[in-house]
């Protein structure tokens, strides 16, 4: 699969081009030279939804014949599938909404890419200039809302200032560490003449990502590195942000470090790989969650030390120096001091960091002996290896569904994951062997981020085999989009785990709240209301529910034959199985348990 287009060349790049390069200016509306601007980007396809406030701008869309417009249901949905083309693609993804409602719909998938780092430019519509502070009709204030979730916002008031607006909002999304950029123009700005002219003379000032390590810290991190008995590299989403899984095999390998990817990395290492531990975290393997709580050297690469990785961050990896590496330097120390900060880009990191080390060996200075270091490691992975119980109500097993569907679809297919049960299922029980291939929402948590997002993945990778991995609570949230996918020529498939109930918050009340379950059944278990077979139907989709472990392959081959629109497997799973191992919130990494009748497992092991 080759998701990835090919980039077109950065705002940075245009400015630097002299003025008598230029194209002489044409006379147009501002709402023209949005979508000017836009083609002159390589923007190829936009999510939105029109309104009032985005008309003038809907107009010369309408006749583009070099953006495809995507016409979705819900302005959440644009946003999450303007994700999902990003993720996919390492492009910018763009979204398009009226002001008022249209807006602050777009507040939470802004919230969810500002969290996970993903390149996003949300273009809204807003009231009339002369209208602004007066509650017209549909009028909020989308800056003021979402100035704490953007890397970046503005408002164009002067309609000439629109092509350097939306290049330095693609130059902003796309550079330093990725984020979430929202321009509103209002709509008189768009209706108003202007000269455009393209490249735009854009500057920044101050706006300067430090990309490239310095070689003290690198020099550093390898001495370091060299004294280390039990090292680990702790890789996070910034490694497949940057491109830089061919880096971090190759410096892994030098190395012989063992690797463990966090739930936004999974894909960026093997997992073949005899190196790969696993995911760490909270519902991670315990080979991961060892590797970083036995560790003496964490050497972090685009990672940010989230809570669900370090549960209690006091116990977290007690022994461990720091080496971390990271694009943004407010991330260096945040939540962990580091005895070796690093500021650059992963991939940049990545190589300077094999060059150093592989020029060290040449002088003679011996790397880490990491012989008992993976003895232990690997007998971990022995004892504790991946599985599950078998229901015993007579429903199908989710884990069994998506080994299935791991084994059918394989390696090169993308996966989107809702939140809940299912994504920790998913995380664990598909096999990632490349980048780009997985998307969820991992720093927000956000239901319903699946199906839209799928459907921006097919946008962005066509050829591509692209499942929906949802949860019955997550897809009553958003599976309006199917018709979307339906009407647009974007055949998803969607795996729905349906054990009729909010899976992760059912599981929480088991074990925290005495199997008090409230407000959390959204079916009986032998009913089928809603029926989700006669609902994606009437959606534009293929469908068919599936209740034995016989039907299960059967069915996934079905799907996979089925190209002219998208499909819905609604897998009858049972509502009691949980989610293994577990850290319980607020704990000790070393407290995790592999199944729910069993003793923390590493407690033992620090007494002694």
């Amino acid at each position: 699969m080759n998701a990835q287009a090919k980039q077109p060349p950065l705002p940075s790049t245009l400015a630097r081009k002299a003025a008598a390069d230029r194209r002489p200016p044409e006379r147009m509306t501002g709402a023209q030279a949005v979508v000017r601007s836009l083609e002159e980007l390589g923007a190829d396809v936009v999510f939105g939804l029109p309104g009032g406030a985005v008309l003038p701008l809907y107009d010369p869309l309408y006749s583009s014949t070099k953006v495809r417009h995507v016409l979705m249901r819900h302005e959440q949905g644009a946003g999450h599938a303007a994700e999902g083309y990003a993720q996919v693609t390492g492009r910018v993804g763009v979204c398009i909404a009226t002001s008022g409602p249209g807006a602050t719909n777009l507040v939470t998938p802004i919230t969810d890419a500002n969290l996970d780092s993903v390149p996003l430019v949300a273009i809204t519509g807003q009231v009339g200039s002369g209208l602004l502070g007066t509650d017209a009709f549909q009028e909020a204030d989308i800056r003021g809302i979402t100035m704490p979730v953007t890397k970046h916002n503005f408002m164009v008031t002067d309609p000439n200032d629109i092509p350097r607006a939306l290049a330095e909002a693609f130059h902003l999304a796309a550079t330093g560490r990725p984020g979430p950029v929202l321009v509103d123009i209002p709509k008189d700005v768009q209706d108003a003449e202007m000269d455009f002219s393209w490249p735009p003379a854009i500057d920044l000032p101050g706006y300067r990502p430090v990309t490239t390590p310095h070689s003290r810290q690198i020099a550093q991190a390898v001495d370091l590195i060299a004294r280390a008995e039990r090292p680990v590299l702790y890789i996070g989403g910034g490694v497949i942000k940057a491109n830089a899984a061919e880096q971090l095999r190759e410096f892994a390998e030098a190395s012989g470090i063992p690797v463990v990817t966090t739930l936004m990395a999974l894909g960026a290492f093997p997992e073949s790989h005899p190196l790969h531990m696993g995911m760490p975290g909270m519902h991670g393997s315990v080979p991961a969650v060892g590797a970083l709580q036995r560790s003496d050297l964490l050497i972090a690469i685009g990672t940010r030390f989230d809570d669900r990785v370090t549960g209690k961050v006091d116990a977290f990896a007690p022994e461990a120096k720091v080496i971390h590496a990271d694009i943004d330097p407010a991330e260096i120390g945040k939540i962990r001091a580091a005895d070796v900060p690093i500021v650059g880009d992963a991939r940049e990191v990545l190589s300077e960091l094999t060059r150093a080390y592989r020029a060290g060996r040449d002088k003679g200075v011996e790397g880490p002996d990491v012989t008992s270091w993976m003895e232990y490691l690997n007998d971990l992975r022995e004892r504790f290896p991946r599985g599950y119980e078998e229901p015993t109500d007579g429903f199908l097993a989710p884990q069994r569904v998506l080994e299935a569907l791991s084994r059918e679809a394989g390696p090169e297919a993308i996966y989107a994951a809702g939140v809940g049960q299912h994504q920790m299922w998913s995380a664990q029980f598909l096999d990632f062997e490349n980048p780009r291939t997985w998307l969820n929402s991992g720093g927000l948590g956000t239901m319903g981020y699946a199906i839209p997002a799928a459907l921006g993945a097919k946008a962005g990778a066509p050829e591509a085999e692209v499942w929906a991995i949802d949860g019955d609570g997550c897809f009553q949230m958003t599976n309006q989009e199917l018709t979307t996918a339906a009407v647009e020529g974007m055949p998803i498939k969607v795996a729905l785990i349906n054990n009729g109930n909010l899976g992760m918050v059912r599981q929480w009340q088991t074990l925290f709240y005495g199997g008090r379950y409230s407000n959390t059944k959204l079916r009986e278990q032998n009913e089928y209301v809603p029926d989700f077979v006669g609902l994606s139907e009437a959606l534009g989709c293929a469908a068919r529910r599936v209740t034995s472990e016989e039907e299960i392959v059967p069915a996934i081959r079905w799907a996979q034959q089925i190209n002219d629109r998208p499909v819905v497997l609604d897998f009858i799973v049972g509502q009691d199985a949980q989610v293994w191992p577990m850290v319980s919130a607020g704990s000790s990494n070393s407290e995790i348990r592999y199944a729910h009748d069993l003793r923390p497992l590493f407690v033992e092991e620090e007494q002694a």
